[in-house]
């Protein structure tokens, strides 16, 4: 046991530490912020002083603050405090009946902006006849849906038209305008056409620092809801940069932020590469950090975006040899990894399709033969990862980023099946095997992908049982690739804090560290693994100081209602 001043705080209980070292203790002891000793109840008791306060935990678990290393802390914030809630299973109907209702409350000319659209629905959107549906549900207001990749979305006429786009716009740089058989547009947009009409929705915010602030406040409430406190933006834009300046010189931020900004165009818009490393520079603080540079490989394999060593599955007029292409040379990539040696910055790439995975790793290897060991890379969301190439991770010091929400229970498989062969998609999310390995698996959410909540219990159960949390749908996904508990607990904990370079800083219940906790409702390693994804989060803990109580938080989302 480590030595102690008199704590502040002492917690006993059921303690699992997702320290390797010493994964389960009675107790641990809080001083300013930080976990100053770790041992048994007595032991600890023994320390305690006048004012020292002692939480007791008799029931479920006491673990460390969940760290998720992959979410969109503007989008999600800004979809649960400001925007239309779509679910992903909503079907064209339901869609445009929702579109309809909210925009009776709007003011004229009013954006109504929502999300998530699934995936099986934008396979679907392929005429005119939908753009009329939606255009007759909004009501004269211009529509931006994001769907549940937010690569693409879903705009009407009056959104395309603000836009400037017209049926003979030619497609912007990286995106697409989708166009039907007969060449018209379908209010559909991939990739970074997105970004075309965030500008344009943009521009008609009044006030937008006092918004983005509300947004990014409100995800790292929803994030603490859930028992996270740490997170790695995954694209972090300029805007997000001033409302976590304003949050931290408020003394509002509750979890640690590790912010990747995109080094080219993204599908937010808004400033890129050095301009924005600059800004981001600029914010740096205690609890945020400007600490990685986002690279995007390829975009999603639902539209074919994604670059894959086998061919899609081809369908009529397609061509039967099609592997997608990656938005990057080997050259221009590993010149960009060589300026983030320079910079000392970390890499966040995007690289959903086992051929950009290669690339990566290819580049990779480079630049660690040439400059020996750096910055920490990652690449997300290594879905399909070629056998041979799964012990490069650890060799050449490349996180995995995981994002176990995607195959659970999602829509977007169902999407993917459509056009990577089953033979691919039944061998996909190695993360046993990546693990076994000795790479330093994370999980991340990519929240507001996928899911309306960056609910961690979802993946982490999913990671275990590769089923889907539903009873009622069959199958199991590489059932060879389940993890135990404990690893699984691991991939959520001091595994992404390491993979931000926050390693010294949280992850693990250990003296040393900063005093983030949780208490769950329920014992994670004695209830069936199939209810992993019931648990409740009923206290968090950031640097020693509540930040989230179930008992005196009513809802954990607000209820969105237009602006």
């Amino acid at each position: 046991m480590a030595d102690a001043s008199t704590p502040d705080l002492i917690v006993t209980g059921k303690i699992f530490t997702s320290d390797p070292d010493n994964e389960w203790v009675e107790a641990f002891a809080v001083t300013d912020g930080m976990i100053t000793a770790v041992g048994s109840e007595s032991e600890l008791r023994g320390l305690a002083g006048a004012t020292t306060e002692i939480i007791e935990s008799p029931s479920g678990l006491v673990l460390p603050g969940f760290s998720d290393g992959h979410s969109h802390l503007g989008l999600g914030g800004g979809q649960a405090a400001w925007e239309m809630p779509l679910l992903p299973t909503d079907t064209k109907g339901e869609i445009f009946e929702k579109v309809r209702a909210w925009g009776a409350n709007l003011a004229p000319d009013e954006w109504i902006i929502g999300g998530i659209v699934g995936a099986t629905i934008m396979d679907d959107i392929k005429n005119v006849a939908d753009l009329a549906s939606l255009d007759e549900a909004a009501g004269g207001h211009p529509v931006l849906l994001r769907d549940d990749s937010m690569h693409n979305r879903w705009v009407n006429s009056r959104a395309l038209e603000l836009m400037g786009v017209g049926p003979d716009t030619p497609n912007s740089d990286g995106g697409e305008y989708v166009r039907d058989a007969a060449g018209r547009l379908t209010g559909v947009l991939y990739e970074l056409a997105s970004a075309d009409v965030e500008a344009a929705a943009d521009a008609s915010m009044v006030e937008p620092d006092a918004h983005n602030k509300v947004s990014v406040q409100t995800a790292l409430r929803i994030l603490n809801s859930y028992g996270i406190t740490s997170v790695q933006d995954a694209a972090t834009m300029a805007y997000s940069w001033k409302a976590l300046g304003a949050l931290e010189q408020a003394g509002e931020i509750t979890a640690w932020v590790v912010g990747s900004m995109p080094t080219r165009g993204f599908i937010e818009a808004g400033v890129v590469g050095e301009e924005l490393f600059t800004i981001g520079a600029a914010h740096r603080s205690k609890h945020v950090r400007p600490d990685f540079v986002k690279f995007v490989l390829d975009g999603v394999p639902m539209t074919r975006t994604t670059a894959m060593l086998r061919p899609y599955i081809c369908h009529e007029h397609e061509d039967p040899e099609f592997t997608g292409t990656s938005l990057w040379t080997l050259e221009d990539l590993v010149a960009s990894l060589e300026l983030c040696y320079e910079n000392g910055m970390g890499g966040k790439l995007h690289a959903t399709g086992d051929a950009s995975v290669r690339l990566v790793l290819d580049a990779v290897e480079i630049v660690r033969n040439k400059l020996g060991d750096g910055p920490i890379f990652q690449i997300a969301h290594v879905e399909f990862v070629d056998p041979l190439d799964v012990p490069r991770f650890a060799a050449l010091g490349v996180v995995p980023d995981a994002s176990p929400y995607i195959w659970y229970p999602s829509v977007i498989q169902e999407s993917i099946g459509k056009q990577i062969p089953d033979a691919t998609v039944q061998n996909s999310w190695l993360t046993k095997d990546m693990l076994d390995s000795g790479a330093l698996l994370s999980a991340g959410s990519d929240w507001p992908c996928v899911l309306p909540t960056p609910d961690p219990w979802v993946g982490l159960e999913t990671l275990v049982t590769r089923r889907n949390p539903d009873p009622t749908v069959a199958g199991i996904l590489n059932p060879g690739q389940r993890l135990t508990v404990a690893e699984a607990i691991a991939v959520f904990t001091r595994n992404p804090a390491a993979a931000m370079g926050l390693a010294s800083v949280t992850g693990m219940i250990r003296p040393g560290l900063s005093a983030d906790f949780i208490m769950v409702d329920q014992n994670l390693f004695e209830v069936d693994p199939s209810s992993i994804h019931q648990t409740k989060v009923t206290q968090t803990y950031f640097e020693g100081r509540k930040v989230y109580d179930a008992a005196q938080t009513l809802a954990v989302v607000p209820t969105p209602t237009p602006a």
